[in-house]
């Protein structure tokens, strides 16, 4: 089984050999591990995807973890894969390739943001009225008709589905939590979703709020 572990540990030579070691203590093995955010107080926020062998739990990973002087564990959970953004450059580049066919190339957009964002699905609405979806990952909420009424986000930004009230309910079980962003110059946003959390750090609503852009301009109309 492999688990998503998010992690806070100081900035400091040995520190993520020594988690690796703690991991190891209880049969882990670390898949993949992506920086996902520095803070000034010398500190780092990574993303770990570790499997474990048959019988081991995941509390054990976070009690290997903390027997790892400054290390905090952020969240756990299950996670098919490995974190690699470096597959948003070549999803990028299949973008650009299928750009005079919209469709094809919003399909390739879903299909690598929820790994690259450690995220669990991804849909991409076209503002209304009526709003519609155009594209949608495998594990994103079925199309039930309950597309909102209006998509109310002009820049990358965290949604809130308990204040506001045009976010559809069924993006929110499992206490996901959502982030969106318009894809600049056409009239599309992304919603992309963790089932169970993590929270979107700051670092990575920019980083999603860039890939809209990039990916807007590839696909807009062209005159």
């Amino acid at each position: 089984m492999s688990y998503l572990i998010r992690v806070m540990l100081p900035d400091a030579p040995g520190q993520l050999g020594s988690l690796a070691q703690a991991f190891g203590s209880v049969g882990g093995n670390i898949q993949s591990v992506d920086i996902v955010e520095t803070s000034p107080n010398d500190t780092v926020m990574d993303d770990i995807v570790v499997t474990l062998p048959p019988g081991r739990m995941a509390d054990e990973l976070i009690t290997a973890a903390n027997t790892v002087p400054g290390v905090i564990v952020d969240s756990i959970r299950p996670f098919a894969g490995r974190v690699d953004r470096r597959g948003q450059i070549e999803m990028l580049a299949r973008v650009a390739a299928s750009s005079h066919n919209q469709a094809r190339a919003l399909e390739e957009l879903v299909k690598v943001i929820p790994a690259s964002m450690t995220a669990s699905w991804a849909i991409i609405l076209r503002s209304g009225p009526p709003v519609s979806r155009v594209a949608a990952s495998q594990a994103a909420p079925s199309d039930d008709g309950t597309a909102p009424e209006l998509i109310d986000v002009d820049h990358a930004r965290i949604l809130h589905p308990d204040s506001e009230d045009w976010i559809p309910e069924s993006w929110s079980v499992l206490e996901s939590t959502l982030v969106a962003t318009p894809l600049r110059s056409t009239d599309m946003t992304m919603i992309v979703a963790r089932v169970g959390g993590p929270d979107f750090l700051a670092s990575e609503v920019e980083h999603l709020g860039a890939l809209g852009s990039i990916v807007g301009e590839l696909v807009r109309p062209k005159a």
